[in-house]
């Protein structure tokens, strides 16, 4: 890391001891405001001089919990929305210790108002504070100044999207200053004093030709990235038990096994119980425009393919005309999705007049809820699909069926059905291997963002 990236990086923890002490100081100056004493009256007496020093303490038994929750790793580039929650997280536990150090000693310090306020200010100010440092950090990248210099080598669609990231998002912190085809040492000699790090966008090259851009980057000090290959993105979720001795690594599916499914399923029926509330008066119009118009049946019901490879009944609102299906072989020389086993037609003939306007807002896939409801779906979760279309699946594709698939997802936030079959597939696979709650909230109000932008509605 560059001396100006790592000083940027460093500056987040005394602004962050300032905040702190900030919001402690407001909580006691508000604590004598006339209109919270008059409602509730001071009990206590407690020095500015002495809370001030109470005030210093407390904040960097704080700052700990802050380095606990990993705000301060140098390394890792946190979203900002992951950056509040830890910011969140961290200040909550240090609200819980003292909460339990006035149970233990409550002439400590008796003023509850104070407790809560500074911690209310603190997530508050902190927040603010690592807003405006991403924002000084920002527009120093725009200007160019302390982006890191990379090198990718590779040749393929990846190191192409990669390139076009990093030079249209200066805010990544990169600069590419270089794109070679394969590993030439001449050629990157000529260069590496003006590189800090190499980024292997090509993931078919050869363990030993990576293995020795690995020793080049020790041996020159430089910083080395990979994009993994298809085996190295599933061993995410490793965990290594001892058996007999012998060191056993396991490579578990998914964040959801075990306790993590139970969270997301209780997420689940909460969230879909609310929506079903919210939207009936919706779901009843829609019912009844359908029977009106089209007659029946106004709910269709669709073969699909979900976790484990278990097929299940999936419930829409029909958009198409009556027996569509039948003619979905007719139309198969017209598919826009031949890059893999999915089937997508833009101006498909068999969707009725108000079939693309509910298509149009997604609205067709409300009945979705039910099936939620019932635990065949998810929220969030891969996109499910026809049992004919999945026995095409690649083998490494069938990791898509590890879960159960969902109404949204991160493939559908992040491109709809303009992505390929297999962009499509490695967001779900990302997913699958990241899960979190927090992902599927943030999943959740993006799907509602990109549904009113109507992109790539199919």
């Amino acid at each position: 890391m560059k001396k100006s990236q790592l000083l940027l990086a460093a500056l987040a923890l005394p602004l962050d001891y300032l905040a702190l002490i900030l919001a402690g100081i407001l909580a006691y100056f508000l604590r004598f405001e006339s209109v919270i004493s008059e409602i509730r009256p001071i009990i206590f007496y407690l020095p500015l001089g002495e809370y001030f020093i109470l005030v210093l303490t407390v904040a960097v038994v704080w700052l700990v919990f802050f380095m606990i929750a990993g705000l301060y790793q140098i390394n890792i580039k946190l979203k900002f929305y992951e950056e509040l929650r830890r910011v969140f997280l961290a200040c909550s536990t240090g609200l819980a210790l003292i909460i339990i150090l006035f149970f233990f000693n409550q002439a400590l310090f008796s003023s509850r108002f104070i407790v809560l306020a500074s911690w209310l200010l603190a997530i508050i100010f902190v927040s603010i504070e690592r807003w405006l440092l991403r924002l000084v950090k920002n527009s120093l990248y725009h200007r160019g100044v302390a982006l890191s210099n990379i090198l990718i080598i590779g040749n393929d669609n990846n190191t192409q999207a990669l390139i076009k990231l990093f030079n249209t998002n200066p805010k990544l912190g990169y600069r590419v200053i270089a794109n070679s085809a394969q590993f030439d040492i001449d050629v990157i000699n000529q260069r590496v004093n003006a590189i800090d790090e190499i980024l292997v966008a090509e993931a078919k090259l050869t363990p030993d030709d990576r293995l020795s851009i690995w020793e080049y980057c020790n041996e020159h000090h430089l910083g080395f990235k990979y994009v993994a290959d298809v085996f190295n993105t599933q061993i995410h979720n490793v965990v290594i038990h001892t058996l007999a001795g012998l060191p056993i690594v396991e490579i578990r599916k998914t964040p959801l096994d075990g306790w993590g499914k139970i969270i997301k399923r209780i997420f689940d029926v909460i969230c879909c119980l609310i929506l079903i509330i919210l939207l009936s008066p919706l779901l009843i119009i829609i019912l009844l425009i359908i029977k009106i118009k089209y007659g029946s049946p106004v709910i269709v019901k669709l073969q699909r393919t979900g976790e484990r490879g278990i097929n299940f009944i999936l419930h829409k609102f029909r958009s198409m005309v009556p027996e569509a299906h039948k003619m979905k072989q007719d139309l198969w020389q017209l598919n826009e999705r031949a890059d893999g086993p999915l089937f997508k037609l833009s101006n498909d003939p068999r969707v009725t007049p108000f079939g693309k306007f509910l298509r149009k807002w997604s609205l067709d896939e409300l009945p979705q809820l039910f099936d939620v409801l019932s635990g065949r779906m998810s929220l969030v979760g891969p996109r499910p699909h026809e049992p004919e279309e999945v026995s095409k699946y690649a083998r490494y594709h069938k990791k898509l069926l590890n879960i159960k698939p969902g109404i949204t997802g991160l493939a559908q936030i992040s491109g709809r059905s303009s992505l390929s079959f297999e962009d499509e597939a490695k967001l779900d696979s990302f997913y699958i291997e990241n899960w979190s709650l927090t992902q599927d909230l943030i999943i959740l109000i993006k799907t509602i963002y990109v549904v009113l932008q109507r992109k790539d509605a199919v």
